[in-house]
């Protein structure tokens, strides 16, 4: 606003969208578009702007100061950018770069070298003399850009895994074997259970016969009947650490929707069961709420985001993917860490780690992918492809700052969870179809997009692909990103020629574009074809580049840390040291991630994150059914300790395998020799001194891995974990993050009811038992007390004796086969007292300890983070559950009891160490979960949570009525009232929905929109609709809006719906998005309303997703599913 020609008050910003892709709103908007009638749209994006008011006038120089300074506050650099004019287009004005031959016969490597740069594609000298000689000498030609940029990403760390297959000489000798050979004996010493193992997208382990419902026609609308099916178990972990760091959100989000078409994407294709989700960042720095172990002069690098911004912008990516694909997020961790060591040294998540990990099944007669064969097509299924993702698969491989910044840009990738959620209706319906299953092989595309998931569907054999057969959303890429771009929520696919139509037909009910963009050879060449020009961009033998290479050779060795004892402040007080450990991020409430992401949806959810009549984030295992009518399953758990890695790589390895077993014991499971774990490995291996840690951490958990007798069959690694950041003097320091081996546990559960969570369950009359697996050591190295305090210690807990972990797990599991216990939690960050208040926490409880640890200062015995385990039981189980842990040579203690009286009195060898309030105690181990949720939702609401969470009392709930299973005979009749189980594109909880009225004696039938629309079927035979919840067209244009509007712009839906409504004899039910959805048709809360006053669902006050336990009572029980319910009290 200008007061003269010169002077300016005020001024406007606007911030929107790249023009460089579409983003996945503008593609859910166009597909509302298109449902309601208006098929002319092709893209719609929402920009902000910003009126800024100022105190004086200013002239345009400062103005423009001004705005140089504002606009970074207000939107993401690398997703949106500032529109200095009114957009009038969405034109950019890109010609697509031509494909060009790179001089190498002329030039030589420095030909290669400057490609190198120019495209960030990371190659080394080795790969440098490697591919010269391939073209140079082997071939005789020169090497297109497309081909050059194909081998950078195909053959990057990222993607071959050079140094876990390297020849390593450590100390100046060689070892025997790779780091793959080390970490795969102990799967090779007993295999066991093993399905599917280092192969594949996924590994797995045998399940067991279940009876499931199941669509009787997949892929066209049909009656749900009952089968006998043999699913295994299959998990998946992996990580998105470049990614996340430089765009939180799209990066978090396109994390999760890659692990989850890892898990899809298994055998011949899988179904998606739940996920997992855990994220590692520096020093968070909270704005007003100061932790003092934080170095305020740490400086961080601009081309990253905060670690603060990760921790939650990454949680909200992965939470907000999973919320609209509908899989539930149902365990986790997170970390914050940074300090200097005692050498000066700095180590901290700069890169940070965003860590994905998810659980499913597969079919036994799905396992083995089929071999391509000449004559097979090739298949790409999903979204299209944008200028996105170029060049992550090399970029992921180098060390955070290394690459030009705006190829860091260029890697940077958007999600599309609802483009993914259809596309896993493909290979689900693929997957049901059995027998008859048309996938002959699948790949998930990520890393390298095209041309690496190209070549892995059709390895060896070969095949010709037309470039311009693959689907784009933007008409100006050129060859090489069409062939390179990572654009998320695709699958390559091989089908056979006479099953393409059975495909198609699959896809176009679910609404996902596919395009057959090849054939396979069987020459043993990949050769691109560009019909444009009929020219040919690749022409690779894929036994030189995908075949048996040559290693790579490693040159590690280890360097002193100069490490120094922890010193603890004079008299600290038990309670002074609780006021920080609990604050501490891997210590406190993780309420702030559990309730903005879905933990119950597909109905297969035992036990989530959460437990206790609070709901508290304390459960050590996570557990899920096969099917809706078993008790069969699965039981998971996480394993993590790097920053006793900082002390001893050896040390973490065996804690780590340790704490996954703690956690997985309190879920009942078929056998310990049953477990099959992940391994993720998050290291900067190539930088001095780190190569060699990450040696001694595999060799150490091989060898404990063969004492447990259980294996890893599985992981992943992210070997380039550093970042380049400006040190105080204004040079540059390399900052490693700590070297990081997550373990993901996973086994069968034979009863999935037979498990405890860590909740006190009994205050006032039960007991406590302690097991002591660190067998009286009591080390604080590398301790959450150590880390409040800016130290890491030089002493860690570890795992000396692997025999009586083992003898632990199986009494444990003996006490819930026998139903001796009532709840259990182990040992772990924060030491016996976190574990303790935890417990009492979660049960709303006091406790009355009383610990015998003769001449141990009482500090070390409450904050030791050795491994151990405590129990809560009633006194008169006292006998048989002694009797059983002695009789397996199990060390334990009786220490105490829980109490009624909400107070919390320990002793330590007879001297009180702490007596305080455990609300009080609750608070701080609240308060920084409280502090970050303030950021992330309406802080007016937090603040009313916080105060009311202080006195907060267990729900009570009240039945009007007596639950009864429905007749056995009922379900199994012939002759049932039919009920239309209705999606829309986005929609999930279809399943459970189809559970719930099948068990209550209904035919329920699996209908589409698309069915309804296209008259596959008509509402005119069923009794009953219900339209189900989730997130249909992910909630773009509100929710339901896009569903509503596909119903009343289409004239015959809309009069079918009416002609079902107006029957007398016909019922409907609308949950969640559905219910919305009722409400926008105008059927609740009753007809005749006016559009205008029609009552709709608005937005709810925290401004986010909201998942949580909640009571709810039955007013009125008119309703036909609510007869007799009226005045219950319920959990829902």
């Amino acid at each position: 606003e200008q007061g003269s020609a010169e002077d300016f008050s005020a001024f406007l910003a606007e911030v929107g969208p790249r023009m460089n892709f579409t983003t996945s709103w503008s593609t859910n908007a166009v597909s509302v578009c298109r449902a309601c009638g208006l098929t002319g749209v092709t893209r719609i994006e929402r920009s902000r702007r910003y009126r800024v008011l100022l105190n004086s006038v200013h002239d345009r120089e400062t103005l423009d100061r001004l705005l140089s300074l504002f606009l970074p506050l207000v939107h993401d650099r690398m997703t949106e950018c500032h529109y200095p004019e009114r957009l009038t287009t969405f034109e950019t004005g890109i010609k697509p770069e031509p494909v060009y031959v790179v001089p190498l016969i002329e030039e030589g490597t420095e030909a290669l070298q400057r490609i190198n740069r120019k495209l960030g594609l990371g190659l080394d000298d080795w790969d440098i003399d490697y591919y010269y000689n391939l073209f140079v000498k082997e071939t005789g030609r020169n090497p297109t850009n497309v081909e050059c940029f194909d081998l950078g990403q195909s053959n990057s760390e990222h993607s071959r895994h050079w140094f876990f297959k390297g020849r390593l000489i450590i100390d100046g000798k060689e070892v025997s074997g790779t780091l793959m050979d080390i970490v795969t004996v102990p799967l090779l010493a007993g295999p066991g259970n093993s399905v599917i193992a280092f192969k594949d997208n996924s590994s797995a382990i045998a399940g067991y016969e279940i009876t499931s419902l199941m669509p009787s026609n997949p892929g066209n609308p049909s009656p749900y009947s009952q089968e006998r099916l043999n699913y295994h178990i299959i998990f998946t972990a992996e990580t998105h650490n470049f990614p996340t760091g430089v765009a939180p959100f799209p990066g978090a989000e396109t994390g999760t929707g890659g692990r989850i078409r890892d898990g899809h994407a298994t055998g011949r294709g899988s179904l998606v069961v739940a996920g997992t989700a855990a994220y590692c960042v520096g020093n968070l720095n909270i704005p007003g709420y100061p932790l003092p172990w934080e170095d305020e002069t740490f400086v961080y690098p601009s081309n990253l985001a905060t670690p603060l911004e990760i921790e939650i912008e990454a949680s909200n990516g992965a939470s907000d993917y999973g919320n609209k694909f509908g899989e539930p997020l149902i365990q986790g961790f997170t970390r914050s860490f940074g300090l200097r060591l005692p050498d000066g040294e700095r180590r901290e998540w700069i890169k940070p780690i965003m860590f994905t990990g998810g659980v499913g099944q597969i079919d036994a007669r799905h396992i083995e992918k089929g071999e391509p064969e000449k004559g097979m097509l090739v298949v790409k299924v999903g979204g299209p492809a944008y200028r996105i993702g170029i060049g992550g698969g090399a970029a992921s491989s180098m060390i955070q700052g290394e690459n030009v910044e705006e190829l860091d840009f260029s890697a940077v990738q958007r999600g599309d969870a609802g483009m993914e959620q259809k596309l896993n209706r493909v290979i689900r319906a693929c997957v049901e179809m059995a027998e008859d299953n048309p996938v002959i092989s699948i790949h998930d595309q990520g890393a390298g997009g095209n041309c690496n998931v190209v070549k892995e569907i059709i390895y060896p054999a070969g095949a010709r692909i037309e470039i311009r057969n693959v689907l784009v959303g933007d008409n100006t890429l050129s060859v090489l990103e069409i062939w390179g771009a990572e654009y998320q929520e695709n699958d390559a696919l091989l089908v056979g020629p006479d099953r393409i139509d059975v495909f198609k037909s699959l896809c176009e009910r679910e609404k996902v574009p596919f395009s057959v963009i090849g054939e396979i050879t069987g020459d043993g060449y990949i050769v691109l074809h560009d019909a444009f020009d009929d020219t040919t961009p690749v022409n690779l033998d894929l036994s030189k580049i995908l075949g048996k290479m040559p290693q790579k050779t490693f040159r590690l060795e280890h360097i002193n840390t100069g490490l120094q004892p922890l010193r603890l402040p004079d008299g600290l007080a038990v309670r002074d040291a609780l006021d920080r450990v609990l604050r501490l991020l891997s210590v406190g409430s993780k309420r702030f991630l559990a309730n903005k992401v879905d933990r119950s949806v597909t109905g297969l959810i035992a036990q989530q994150q959460c437990a206790g009549p609070l709901q508290l984030t304390l459960a050590d295992v996570a557990v899920v059914a096969q099917s809706h009518l078993g008790l069969t399953g699965a039981a998971i758990s996480i394993g993590e300790q790097p920053i006793k890695g900082l002390i001893s790589p050896a040390a973490m390895a065996r804690l780590s395998v340790g704490e996954a077993l703690t956690n997985i014991v309190w879920a009942r499971v078929s056998a310990l020799e049953d477990i099959k774990c992940s391994a993720n490995w998050m290291w900067a291996a190539k930088l001095p001194g780190e190569g060699a840690r990450l040696y001694d951490a595999a060799v150490a958990l091989r060898d404990i891995l063969l004492d447990l007798g259980i294996a890893i069959d599985g992981g992943k690694d992210s070997l380039s974990m550093a970042a380049v950041v400006k040190d105080p003097d204004n040079g540059t320091e390399v900052v490693k993050s700590p070297g990081t081996l997550v373990i993901s546990a996973y086994v069968t559960s034979p009863d999935i009811t037979m498990g405890v969570t860590p909740d006190i369950k009994m205050p006032g009359t039960s007991r406590l038992i302690y097991i002591d697996l660190g067998e009286g050591r009591y080390r604080l190295g590398g301790s959450a007390l150590a880390n409040v305090y800016g130290q890491v210690g030089d002493n860690s807990p570890d795992v000396e004796t692997p025999g009586l972990l083992a003898r632990t797990f199986n009494a444990i599991q003996q006490l819930l086969a026998d139903d001796l216990i009532l709840s259990g939690h182990d040992r772990s960050d924060g030491g016996l007292v976190t574990t303790l208040l935890e417990m009492a926490f979660g049960g709303n409880s006091g406790l009355e300890i009383d610990l015998s640890a003769t001449d141990i200062d009482p500090l070390r015995v409450l904050f030791s983070e050795e491994l151990g385990l405590v129990i809560e039981y009633m006194y008169e189980k006292e006998e048989a559950i002694l009797k059983v842990l002695t009789d397996s040579g199990v060390p334990c203690e009786i220490i105490g009891r829980s109490l009624a009286e909400k107070t919390v009195r320990m002793k330590v060898n007879g001297e009180e160490t702490l007596k305080e309030s455990m609300l009080l105690l609750r608070g701080m181990w609240e308060e920084t979960g409280y502090n970050l949720d303030r950021l992330q939702a309406d802080p007016l609401c937090v603040d009313e949570e916080k105060r009311v969470s202080y006195e907060r009392q267990g729900p009570s709930y009240h039945l009007t009525f007596t639950p009864e299973m429905t007749v056995p005979e009922v379900p199994g009749r012939n002759k049932k009232s039919k009920v239309a189980i209705i999606r829309e594109e986005g929609s999930n909880g279809d399943r459970e929905m189809v559970s719930a009225f099948h068990q209550a004696g209904f035919e329920t039938w699996d209908v589409t929109m698309t069915d309804l629309l296209n008259g596959r079927i008509t509402l005119d035979g069923f009794r009953g609709i219900a339209f189900v919840g989730g997130f249909s067209y992910a909630d773009v244009l509100d929710s339901a809006k896009g569903w509503a509007g596909a119903i009343r712009f289409n004239s015959r839906i809309y009069d079918e719906f009416e002609r079902f409504y107006r029957r007398e004899d016909t019922f409907s039910l609308g949950v969640c998005n559905g219910c919305q959805l009722m409400a926008l048709l105008g059927w609740v809360p009753w007809r005749g309303i006016d559009d205008r006053d029609q009552p709709r669902f608005i937005r709810n006050c925290s401004g986010r997703f909201e998942s949580r336990f909640s009571t709810v009572r039955v007013f009125s029980d008119q309703a036909i599913m609510l007869r007799n319910m009226k005045g219950s009290v319920l959990g829902v």
